[in-house]
């Protein structure tokens, strides 16, 4: 312990650095904990579709959801979202993968979804970006 408390004194700008990061990485965990947002990668996305029936909601606009979305994806718009809750009550029983553009929005969809008391609700790491990034296809129109 002596040995910890001489190097912060004659390091504490290191220590102070350290600690800093320390407590950012705890505020990171307890802030997703907190949130119920689960992040999946697309083959994580992928077998939740094929293996549990999971339904993927794309958050997109619809001129981008036209442009090129994930198969079988349905759409709705961020800004649409509260009105639509009772359009999403069906899917309810479901896992549910929130896709957007790079995964921002989908988070706070995701939110959104668990405090009106869905359960089972993802969003897609990365979003259509990282679907994109992986070479994986896209359906346009």
């Amino acid at each position: 312990m002596e040995q910890l408390i001489e190097f912060y004194s004659n390091h504490y700008l290191l220590g102070s650095a350290w600690i800093l990061a320390a407590v950012l990485l705890i505020l990171s965990y307890v802030q997703t904990a907190m949130s119920g947002s689960q992040s999946l990668t697309t083959v994580g996305a992928t077998e939740v579709v094929n293996r549990e029936n999971g339904v993927m909601i794309d958050l997109r606009s619809i001129a981008d959801f036209n442009k090129g979305h994930i198969s079988g994806s349905i759409n709705l718009p961020f800004t649409k979202l509260k009105d639509s809750m009772k359009d999403l009550e069906k899917y309810q029983d479901s896992p549910m993968i929130m896709v957007c553009n790079t995964g921002m929005q989908a988070g706070a969809a995701s939110t959104m979804l668990r405090a009106k008391g869905f359960k089972d609700v993802h969003k897609l790491k990365g979003g259509i970006q990282s679907w994109t990034a992986e070479n994986l296809p896209l359906k346009k129109g």
